[in-house]
C-alpha cells in the first residue's frame, strides 16, 4: 500500500527474527486493523534502513486473507489503516 506520507517503525515493534522462521530476514510487525480485520504492517530491517526496493511511503499488510480478492482492491484503492 503506498502511503501519502513516509512511515517509519515506531519503537519496539514486534519482531520475527529470520532464524526463528528459517529465513535470513528479520521482520518488524505493528498491530493495525484494515477493513475491521486484524492485521499488521510488515517492515524488513533493510527497508527500515532505507537499503530496500520500496520508499518509505510503501507498506505491505497482511492479514488472514487476500485483500485484494476479498474487497475488489486493485493499485491506487484507498484503503484505511488504523493503528492499535
Amino acid at each position: 500500500m503506498r502511503l501519502d506520507e513516509p512511515y517509519h517503525l515506531p519503537p519496539n515493534p514486534l519482531r520475527i527474527e529470520g532464524a526463528e522462521h528459517g529465513g535470513t530476514v528479520s521482520v518488524n510487525l505493528v498491530p493495525c486493523t484494515v477493513f475491521g480485520r486484524r492485521a499488521f504492517i510488515l517492515r524488513t530491517d533493510k527497508e527500515e534502513a532505507g537499503q530496500g526496493s520500496h520508499p518509505f511511503e510503501v507498506i505491505e499488510v497482511a492479514t488472514d486473507i487476500k485483500l485484494r480478492e476479498a474487497y475488489g482492491l486493485i493499485d491506487g484503492s484507498t484503503v484505511q489503516i488504523e493503528l492499535e
